[in-house]
């Protein structure tokens, strides 16, 4: 989930907090452990010897994560070469340890994808598997789907070729450590190339007419007294460490458009009243959407300290609706394109948190060297774009029901205090805000300030239970 933190000192809150947060995840019936069968069924798995594979272990991989993580999906090295680049970009091998039809797998299909909260992760695996056995841990020799891919130094992709393979981690960096290494010097030459890479694919991105919306990250933070709510740029580095992932996802979607067969991540293209509307909206925000800019690089040009760029945002961000999944297995689907990205997708990175990419690894990996798809994959896709459709609406109405409680708790005991915030967006009856310090959002009946513009409002109500609080404009 988008992580923000809300800081509270120990107190009645607190508790009462928590105890709203393990009542939401009851409400939702979200549970975190595991049947047995289906624990047992991952431990002989973790148990079972890698099995004969090309060894890679040679490359000195490496891994970018927010610090913490123990479930790590990709691992990446980077060379730069006379013709532009030479990206090797590993994936956990997680198709190994699930048994199609297993306990396992039926349990990983009913849940869907790893759920993120506050007060704890729900894996969509069992931790021997997504922690430890199937984890791209540093030191630790592994299986995975090896991508190689072979770009222009203006980052056009040359040549697309993926393996399975044992690899072996060397060292796991956070993202604040990797940016640290990149501007002091420090970096090891598999790392090095990175931001050469990841600005070429940007402009790559740019010239397809893609757009990045790049916003500020809302995120929940744990402190020694609780939760802190936090907003923040990413850094630079997470931003091309999410460019390797968009190149994997796109030379996937056309291996499997190519063959006939496969599972799409698309988003239709906004229609054309939504995008004059919002045209309409920069010129309002005193922030024009020039007609000689493609959209995507109008999002790139605005200054994310702006606040009228953060209702620009806002804004922006209902045009990208509509996102799903689509199946084939034949003739290619009608909706094909990721319009964000103005190029066909496909989830294939993440298959530790994900369900779905375990299908798009196994059918790439047999169209890569000349097999048949495998039988358990082609019968069962049509069933993913539901599972994950019912998967990702569990994880948005946790996620929003989370972070309104904690922000109900960070507004505790200060009912009749006022706060500066900025105008995000209106309705015909709300006016959306968001707190300049705490960083919460929240409507308020009435429309009153334009968007962009800063006003003052007065804390009327706040209720962790729920997760709900109320503003008046002062």
């Amino acid at each position: 989930m988008t992580r923000r933190t809300a800081r509270l000192s120990p107190s009645a809150a607190q508790s009462e907090l928590a105890a709203a947060l393990a009542n939401l995840r009851a409400e939702l019936d979200v549970t975190e452990a595991f049947p047995a069968d289906v624990e047992a069924e991952a431990r002989e798995a973790a148990a079972e010897p890698l099995g004969e594979l090309p060894d890679l272990t040679d490359v000195e991989f490496f891994t970018i994560d927010p610090a913490g993580s123990t479930d790590l999906d990709q691992a990446m090295h980077l060379t730069a070469t006379a013709a532009g680049f030479t990206v090797r970009y590993a994936i956990a091998d997680v198709p190994f340890f699930v048994a199609p039809g297993g306990a396992l797998d039926i349990e990983a299909r009913r849940r869907g994808q790893t759920l993120y909260a506050a007060d704890g992760r729900v894996p969509l695996h069992p931790p021997v598997i997504s922690e430890d056995a199937g984890s791209l841990l540093p030191h630790r020799t592994r299986r995975a789907f090896v991508w190689r891919f072979a770009l222009d130094a203006d980052g056009a992709l040359r040549e697309t070729t993926l393996t399975r393979a044992l690899i072996r981690s060397r060292q796991q960096w956070t993202y604040d450590e990797a940016q640290r290494a990149l501007e002091n010097g420090g970096a090891p030459e598999g790392l090095a190339p990175l931001p050469d890479i990841g600005r070429a694919l940007v402009a790559q991105e740019a010239a397809r007419g893609g757009a990045s919306l790049n916003a500020p990250d809302q995120e929940v933070v744990l402190t020694d007294g609780g939760y802190d709510l936090e907003r923040r740029m990413p850094l630079p580095v997470e931003d091309w460490n999410a460019q390797l992932s968009l190149l994997t996802g796109m030379a996937a979607a056309r291996i499997m458009l190519d063959a006939g067969i496969g599972i799409l991540r698309t988003m239709p293209p906004a229609p054309p009243e939504a995008v004059a509307a919002f045209r309409r909206q920069t010129e309002l925000l005193g922030l024009p959407w020039a007609k000689s800019l493609e959209y995507g690089e109008y999002l790139r040009s605005l200054d994310r300290g702006d606040p009228r760029a953060l209702a620009v945002l806002q804004d922006a961000a209902s045009l990208f609706r509509g996102a799903g999944y689509e199946a084939f297995d034949g003739a290619a689907p009608e909706q094909r394109m990721q319009a964000a990205l103005a190029a066909p997708y496909a989830h294939v990175t993440a298959p530790l948190r994900r369900l779905v990419d375990r299908w798009g690894l196994v059918i790439c990996e047999a169209i890569s060297r000349g097999a048949d798809v495998p039988a358990w994959a082609r019968a069962s896709l049509g069933s993913l774009p539901r599972a994950m459709a019912s998967s990702s609406g569990l994880a948005g109405r946790l996620e929003s029901g989370t972070i309104d409680r904690i922000e109900a708790a960070l507004l505790a005991g200060r009912i009749g205090d006022e706060f500066d915030a900025v105008v995000l967006a209106q309705s015909t009856a709300h006016t959306r805000i968001q707190l300049t310090d705490p960083a919460v959002e929240a409507s308020v009946d009435g429309v009153f300030g334009a968007p962009g513009e800063s006003v003052r409002v007065r804390l009327l109500a706040s209720a962790i239970a729920t997760g709900t609080v109320s503003f008046e404009p002062v």
